[in-house]
């Protein structure tokens, strides 16, 4: 299954936001540094992973910019490449893309290649080797989005997660609370 949200996390430049281009409750959740995976969770009965892709790509498979995000040092490298939608209560609300230089998957970090179905947060915020670079709210082909470049153990991962329309931050465009960014 590759659906068109999944397209639009691979092909589409992401695009971080300026000061002002959503309101404050839109902002909350593209800057929230907790886990992602808990605040969906507070919103539904059951939360499911659907894997899109999963495994070891060539360098090719990343877009210019996730390479020079999380490729510390020059030469061929392999990276694995984990694409989900979070469905939430049986709807899509999140599609997330995951890109893992193959030599941060060394030591304890290996558990990342057997996620499966687990969501990716429960594993992150669970380990006191967890650290965070930065995290940019932005969007991708008018939706909402975000990117952060972990750390574990000091080995960098990069996530981009692009908020698909079932979810919350959208039904605040119908009652007027955000501006007409999209």
């Amino acid at each position: 299954m590759h659906d068109h949200s999944m397209q639009q996390l691979m092909t589409h430049n992401f695009r971080a936001l300026i000061d002002g281009e959503c309101t404050p409750d839109i902002h909350s959740w593209l800057v929230d540094e907790s886990s992602m995976t808990a605040r969906l969770e507070a919103y539904c009965q059951k939360l499911e992973v659907r894997v899109v892709k999963e495994g070891f790509f060539p360098e090719h498979a990343l877009t210019a910019e996730e390479y020079c995000l999380v490729v510390d040092q020059a030469g061929k490298q392999r990276f694995w490449l984990r694409e989900v939608q979070l469905i939430v209560d049986g709807k899509p609300w999140l599609a997330g893309r995951t890109v893992i230089p193959e030599s941060t998957l060394q030591g304890p970090e290996a558990a990342l290649m057997a996620l499966g179905t687990r969501p990716l947060g429960h594993y992150l915020f669970q380990t006191s080797s967890l650290c965070r670079d930065f995290l940019t709210p932005g969007m991708i082909s008018g939706l909402w989005a975000r990117r952060s470049l972990l750390r574990l153990a000091g080995k960098p991962l990069l996530v981009t997660e692009m908020f698909l329309p079932a979810s919350p931050l959208y039904p605040l465009l119908a009652t007027g609370s955000l501006p007409c960014a999209l």
